[in-house]
């Protein structure tokens, strides 16, 4: 009876010990490398660090309740009010109000916004449309409209961790008491900016490093090389864009680069079959007709569609990272074979080229709600009021008959993690969730 009581006693410290090992520990500081600006650019992670919007996404791409509590919808989609959430503060200890929201979602996207205006009212939000917005509590959720104030020292929002300090390519944030959603495990971010993928590795293998990026092309041999590695589904847009006006104002000219390309050079060899082909707007899995657009090429039938027409010289322009770059040299020689003199610019400057090869990523896992996001990413502020597969593809399939954006490929977001660092996960977008992680070794 003894001997049985005491392995009872050693199977419970044992239960409890484990139990206290993986539970997540407060304090420490978990440092993390990427290569491009976590701050600037679209979908950088510090942004969402910072900053939260009225809504926030779902596992089903669906709405659900961030700085705005509750929302509803009158004169079929044309107005909508959002109540915030009452007892938020900024990481200045300002109060969230509804002026503040007003103010902060005006100055955003201009003349893009998905409404025509947005008001105060009391303790909520107003906004009102010329069309029905159907999909603005998922919009809402998107990179394009946290909300944020200027504060003592520069921008302030309302989420897990505030600004600390930014020097030596070092961007650092702190733990926010106050944050509404409670405070982060962890008592600091640091975030090396501007770092190659292979420094990134490196910094990871000897300890630098607790979360470094794993790009698409180079998923399968962060695997065979067994690190620790977290991936989304496709969750950003390879596309080449192509403007409708100027030396490539023939519509002709447009669908035959878009018979030009070789998707599956770029997928097989330079992206090394990572993601999927595509030539829809959305991923296979979210709408089930992407097969219903053709991924083939055909250079014959491009010669045949150009009907003689001679383009000008054009230049392709894309970002910086060598794969991108590689792969815009594959578009050229693609083109080339159907008789288009295209040069591959340097980075930076896109705005400036004949074709750009771009990276848009997907806003929402609900299918309309990212159709319409896309379509804003591209330029065109059409709401996206149907919300059957059927019209969803003839919505798409209008809009990529003009070829004005050639879809490509759909690429995953993956980031590799240090063996001290526990409850390491990515947002439905594939943005890390560094709030809910914590540190093994943490004092």
């Amino acid at each position: 009876m003894l001997r049985q009581v005491a392995i009872s006693c050693l199977l419970v410290s044992m239960a409890l010990s484990a139990a206290a090992r993986t539970r997540p520990r407060y304090g420490g500081t978990l440092r993390v490398e990427t290569e491009g600006d976590p701050w600037t650019q679209r979908g950088g992670l510090a942004r969402r660090l910072l900053f939260d919007g009225l809504t926030q996404e779902g596992s089903e791409g669906d709405a659900r309740p961030a700085l705005a509590v509750r929302w509803t919808s009158e004169n079929s989609d044309h107005r909508w009010q959002f109540w915030l959430r009452p007892g938020v503060h900024f990481q200045d200890g300002s109060v969230l109000t509804a002026a503040v929201v007003e103010s902060s979602l005006s100055g955003t996207c201009g003349a893009n916004c998905p409404w025509r205006a947005v008001h105060a009212a009391g303790a909520s939000v107003v906004f009102t449309g010329d069309s029905a917005m159907p999909n603005l509590p998922e919009l809402l959720a998107g990179d394009d409209y946290l909300i944020g104030k200027s504060g003592v020292g520069g921008t302030v929002g309302t989420g897990a961790f505030e600004p600390a300090g930014f020097s030596n390519g070092v961007l650092r944030l702190a733990a926010s008491e106050s944050c509404w959603q409670g405070r982060p495990f962890v008592d600091a971010v640091e975030i090396h900016v501007h770092r190659s993928i292979r420094d990134q590795w490196l910094d990871l293998s000897v300890g630098r490093a607790d979360v470094v990026e794993v790009s698409a092309e180079q998923l399968r041999q962060a695997r065979e090389q067994r690190l620790a590695v977290t991936a989304s589904g496709p969750v950003t847009l390879l596309a080449l864009s192509v403007p409708g006006s100027g030396g490539l104002g023939n519509s002709n000219l447009r669908a035959a680069i878009a018979l030009a390309v070789d998707r599956s050079a770029l997928y097989n060899v330079i992206f090394q079959k990572q993601g999927e082909i595509a030539a829809s707007l959305l991923p296979a899995g979210l709408t089930g007709y992407s097969f219903l657009f053709s991924v083939d090429r055909d250079v014959n039938k491009a010669h045949e569609v150009r009907g003689g027409v001679t383009a000008p010289p054009l230049t392709l322009a894309t970002e910086g990272r060598a794969v991108m770059q590689l792969a815009a040299q594959r578009i050229a020689l693609n083109l080339h074979e159907a008789g288009f003199n295209v040069q591959v610019t340097g980075s930076g400057g896109t705005q400036h080229a004949d074709l750009a090869l771009v990276r848009l990523p997907l806003e929402s896992n609900q299918p309309r709600a990212a159709l319409e996001g896309m379509l804003r990413s591209a330029g065109v502020a059409t709401p996206v009021e149907t919300n059957t597969a059927a019209g969803l593809y003839r919505v798409e399939r209008d809009f990529l008959e003009t070829h004005t954006l050639i879809p490509l490929l759909y690429l995953p977001r993956a980031y590799a993690v240090g063996g001290r660092v526990r409850d390491f996960s990515l947002s439905p977008d594939g943005t890390p969730m560094l709030a809910g992680a914590s540190l093994e070794d943490a004092p």
